[in-house]
């Protein structure tokens, strides 16, 4: 099974690609951070980073995306950034058919250092020692990206649903993180609801 880990952003993106073996046993395949610079307008920095997520998408031919769900900022700018990003990526994914897994920063950080507050040195050297990488993957957006990777890929090893995007069930062997998340979501859910 193999995985694409995407830490959306416009400036960085970062993309991290793992393979599961048996278990929690998870393999280095490939990272790299994209980029677009600030100078750009917007559609061109959306194309730049589609393309080259739709190179590696048709290149590396995955099983499963894990994508960092859009967490609430102060930052509007980068939340925006964030969000379109990874509608990118969503749109590219459901071309191919390919299913896609939103996953909170907390919930990442819970799975691979096993502290839903860890910081990204915890999460760096975490994931440096799992895939038994001579050095840690720098920027740290290579890092998350590689750390998405395995939270799914763990994710499915247990048998999990490989596709976790607007799913209101729970996902099997959730971890207490991803349960009071879900559970946040509920809630949110039915006060935006609106009154007919």
């Amino acid at each position: 099974m193999r995985v694409i880990g995407i830490d959306p952003g416009l400036t960085r993106c970062g993309v991290g690609i793992v393979s599961s073996g048996v278990g929690r046993r998870v393999v280095f395949e490939h990272v790299e951070v994209l980029g677009s610079s600030a100078d750009e307008i917007l559609p061109r920095r959306l194309l730049r980073l589609g393309s080259s997520l739709e190179r590696l998408f048709d290149g590396e031919k995955p099983d499963a995306i894990a994508l960092e769900r859009v967490f609430a900022q102060q930052n509007l700018p980068s939340v925006m950034g964030v969000a379109q990003i990874s509608g990118v990526v969503m749109f590219l994914a459901a071309q191919r058919d390919i299913p896609v897994a939103l996953y909170t920063p907390n919930e990442v950080k819970a799975q691979v250092t096993g502290y839903g507050s860890a910081d990204k040195a915890q999460v760096t050297t975490m994931v440096t020692r799992l895939l038994g990488l001579g050095a840690p993957p720098k920027p740290a957006d290579a890092a998350d990206a590689l750390a998405l990777a395995i939270t799914h890929a763990w994710h499915l090893g247990r048998g999990g649903a490989p596709d976790r995007v607007g799913k209101g069930t729970a996902p099997t062997n959730e971890t207490p993180a991803q349960r009071a998340w879900r559970e946040a979501e509920a809630r949110a859910g039915q006060k935006r609801r609106p009154s007919r």
